[in-house]
């Protein structure tokens, strides 16, 4: 049996060797430090090797064997250090070449492409980044998209509010030109063209206060003053305040609600979102027609359904209905009292701000605009 002492003896003298050669293999890596995987590899793998050999060596003289022993182990050892290094190779030549086919993947994706993972199998942690990268390419993919998209309706929605801004302005032009050249004189055309002055200048406010509402939401900017509301007592409020245009459209307007209906909203800018869909469903509903609100609960959210009588919107026309400025048709153009087009997507913006959701389908003789908000607890 090895006496203790020795078995000290022979550990720190293990222990010494291992850790000068470990100094210096730290040392050559903090240099190398910018190098590939594979060189840092081969420098782990070639510190083991020596670690051991030294160890192995030192021990040996210690031990005072016999020179035939001591090539016997030394043999031995150098042989599974050079196994041992020979593997370590391998493994670093296998990661530097999966490195080098996952940089060549993402080297290959064209402008605005997608990201195509490389084939075959990878170390656990290149997979990841693989899985990452592919993930990121998406979202990337997808913003951009997402930014053209917002870009051309940027554009129609310039190009459309050009063209109902000259239409108002020409006509507020022409009449006041009418009025202080003395052409009209006679008083209820004079009459006539002040209230027609009047309800022109409403429109360009509703516009512009439009237009200011929408860029609020866009940029973030929509203070929400939340506390907790009855939705059916919003559906009441909106009802009360449309009535008069859809008795002067000849409307039938109907409301009804599952009770109370708890909300932590702002009631000023839902109460908005809401009268958006049921004036737009008052506009598009013909005379004798009705449009019907409906208030309850789906899949435990809070839901208001406004049904219409417009004759539904074209299936290709669904996915864009609450895009800035969309229109569609000649028949979903706002009239006299209209706005810029602008009432679904600020709609759409309140109801997104509310953390809720706000989607369209065609039913029976029109279509159902559905506005869901989380039920307050």
């Amino acid at each position: 049996m090895i006496p203790i002492a020795d078995l000290l003896e022979i550990a720190a003298i293990t222990g010494g060797t291992g850790l000068v050669i470990a100094a210096a293999g730290l040392a050559l890596m903090w240099v190398i430090r910018d190098r590939s995987v594979g060189a840092m590899l081969a420098v782990v793998a070639a510190v083991t090797v020596a670690a051991t050999l030294g160890g192995v060596v030192a021990t040996t003289f210690k031990m005072l064997i016999n020179p035939h022993d001591r090539s016997v182990v030394l043999t031995v050892v150098a042989v599974g250090g050079m196994v041992g290094f020979g593997v370590a190779l391998l493994l670093a030549r296998r990661v530097v070449a999966d490195s080098r086919r996952l940089l060549k993947a993402v080297q290959i994706v064209p402008m605005f492409g997608q990201f195509t993972p490389p084939e075959g199998r990878m170390p656990t942690e290149l997979a990841t980044i693989s899985k990452a990268l592919e993930e990121a390419h998406e979202s990337l993919r997808e913003a951009r998209e997402r930014e053209r998209a917002l870009d051309a309706s940027r554009r129609e929605l310039v190009a459309w509010v050009s063209h109902d801004l000259r239409t108002p302005l020409a006509g507020l032009r022409a009449m006041a030109e009418a009025l202080e050249d003395g052409i009209i004189d006679d008083p209820a055309t004079v009459q006539r063209y002040y209230g027609q002055i009047r309800l022109e200048a409403g429109r360009l406010t509703q516009m512009v206060d439009d237009l200011f509402e929408l860029s609020r939401i866009n940029a973030g900017a929509l203070s929400l003053s939340r506390h907790r509301i009855g939705l059916d007592d919003l559906v009441a409020d909106t009802l009360a305040g449309v009535e008069a245009l859809a008795r002067a459209k000849g409307v039938r307007l109907h409301g009804a609600s599952q009770g109370m209906l708890p909300v932590e909203v702002d009631s000023g800018e839902v109460g908005r979102a809401l009268r958006n869909l049921v004036v737009n469903a008052i506009r598009h509903t013909p005379a004798d027609g009705s449009v019907s609100v409906q208030a309850g609960v789906v899949d435990g959210m809070a839901c208001v359904s406004v049904s219409d009588a417009c004759g539904g919107i074209p299936e290709d026309d669904l996915p864009r209905v609450f895009e800035v400025a969309f229109r569609g048709s000649a028949a979903r153009t706002p009239g006299p009292d209209g706005g810029a087009g602008l009432g679904l997507a600020i709609a759409r913006g309140i109801v997104e701000a509310h953390m809720g959701a706000i989607g369209v389908c065609n039913t029976g003789p029109g279509c159902r605009f559905m506005i869901r908000l989380p039920l307050s607890v």
